[in-house]
């Protein structure tokens, strides 16, 4: 059997990033039933588990730098196409998730609400889209196998 090597971090990632999306979803579904205090603890919850991811992140290419992507032909604008667009909005997320925090502090409902409208699909997409490179890069275009002990 010949074993695909992925760093224990990167898969971390992975997860960190499926359950932010999860508790987003799950936060966006509470406001809309109108339940604040789950929608509440699971913006906090979401943001705590991407505050995590990021350590995560950071420490992974720390210790192992980057990965090529070893896909060819059409899937490699598409994978570029992705992770572009991944890398410009990540950027944007913890200023904007931090932003829509101090809004709730401060109660200013009306300009947290409007700001969520931008906010949630651009951290759900970069949340999702991390999966997504996870896989490509890791499982479905990995590169050369190590092969077996």
């Amino acid at each position: 059997m010949i074993l695909l090597a992925v760093h224990p971090l990167a898969t971390l990632n992975a997860v960190l990033n499926s359950l932010a999306a999860l508790l987003l979803v799950v936060g966006w579904l509470s406001i809309r039933s109108g339940n604040t205090k789950r929608h509440r603890a699971a913006m906090v919850a979401a943001f705590g588990v991407s505050t995590v991811f990021l350590v995560s992140y950071l420490a992974y290419h720390a210790l192992e730098g980057s990965r090529p992507f070893r896909g060819e032909g059409v899937v490699r604008p598409v994978y570029y196409m992705i992770l572009i667009s991944h890398v410009l909005l990540a950027a944007a997320v913890p200023v904007l998730a931090i932003r829509m925090f101090f809004l709730a502090w401060k109660g200013r409902w009306d300009a947290h609400r409007r700001l969520g409208k931008l906010t949630l699909p651009i951290w759900l997409y970069v949340s999702v889209t991390g999966v997504v490179i996870y896989l490509m890069l890791y499982h479905l275009f990995p590169g050369t196998p190590v092969p077996p002990a």
